[in-house]
């Protein structure tokens, strides 16, 4: 997620951004934005200009050759193909550079793709909606709906901005959701991703009635349900054990640079013990459900002291619910330092 302004004093003369991998970077749609009058302009660019040809030209190239006269960079890109070259290649051409401003406000807006490159699997965020007392369902089962209207809306802009959303077998039963995209925002659907070791999940789920991929992992080889899985669209991979350092290797291997993972309490449980999270952003609503059915079945500790914590919590209020965001323990102060914020 790479933005880009072309600037002289205080008077913008191009923007630009990056929309989807595959198309131009920011900095080249700024530029033209800006044609002539870059010349002797700043350029303003939240990742470090790429030197590599991919699957778009190097973006270096045509920053110098709009003959700017200074470029300010949030932090460097930790990708081995470059750290730091970029910025090497424009002092190199004469071009004043700057870098460190608003470094750690780029890090969390490029959190995904500096988690998958500092540690070669997804950034995984675990989010979960509970009562005021700590509870994800009620003693029925039912989960929807425990946040109000604009919290959910959050939760499905949430979808859009992660390449895959995780659920268990139980989730599909409990609640029948379609984990689909309907915001219109990104780019095609998403990746949905299901947990089901014994192949329960119903071909007439409401997974199924919509446009995307959906991949589901189990142990069970079990012939007959996997073709009537597979004739409604799934794609079904059998592991020796559905695990989530199993899942999350085989979602590296696809692709996936973001993993958002939407329950149940079983499923969020096991990733949280497994240590496989960056994220946490729980929604929580001002209502009283009582019961045990709690977001996190699996125990991680025997004494509080010793528990997982999150760092730089930030909290916030939207419609009658709050939203809190925090991360693992140790995850920010590596991705600063990876960039050398």
């Amino acid at each position: 997620m790479v933005g880009a302004v072309v600037a002289r004093g205080e008077r913008i003369i191009g923007e630009g951004f990056h929309r989807v991998a595959g198309e131009p970077h920011a900095e080249p749609i700024a530029l033209a934005a800006a044609g002539r009058q870059a010349r002797g302009a700043t350029l303003y660019v939240s990742l470090e200009p790429c030197t590599h040809h991919g699957r778009t030209p190097p973006c270096v190239e045509a920053v110098i050759a709009a003959g700017v006269r200074r470029v300010v960079v949030c932090h460097r890109d930790p990708d081995p193909r470059m750290a730091g070259r970029g910025l090497a290649a424009l002092r190199e051409a004469g071009i004043a550079v700057d870098a460190g401003t608003l470094a750690r406000e780029a890090v969390r807006l490029n959190f995904a793709y500096l988690v998958s490159v500092t540690l070669g699997r997804p950034a995984i965020t675990l989010k979960w909606a509970q009562s005021l007392d700590g509870r994800i369902a009620a003693g029925s089962g039912r989960s929807q709906w425990i946040s109000g209207p604009p919290a959910r809306r959050w939760a499905l802009d949430l979808r859009e901005r992660h390449d895959a959303v995780l659920v268990g077998v139980g989730t599909i039963l409990a609640d029948d959701p379609r984990l689909d995209r309907r915001l219109g925002r990104a780019p095609g659907p998403g990746l949905r991703v299901v947990l089901d070791r014994r192949l329960r999940t119903p071909a007439t789920a409401r997974l199924f009635t919509v446009e995307g991929p959906v991949v589901m992992y189990t142990r069970n080889p079990q012939r007959a349900r996997r073709a009537a899985l597979e004739r409604v669209g799934a794609e079904v991979v059998v592991l020796p054990e559905v695990s989530p350092e199993r899942v999350v290797e085989d979602l590296e291997q696809r692709g996936v640079r973001s993993l958002l993972v939407e329950g149940g309490g079983e499923v969020l449980g096991a990733f949280a013990a497994a240590g496989l999270y960056d994220r946490v952003q729980v929604v929580t609503a001002p209502l009283l459900l009582g019961g045990a059915v709690g977001a996190l079945r699996e125990p991680l500790t025997a004494s509080p002291d010793a528990a997982p914590r999150l760092e730089e919590v930030a909290l916030r209020r939207l419609g009658t619910d709050w939203i809190l965001t925090g991360y693992r323990d140790g995850c920010l102060p590596a991705l600063y330092k990876s960039v050398g914020a």
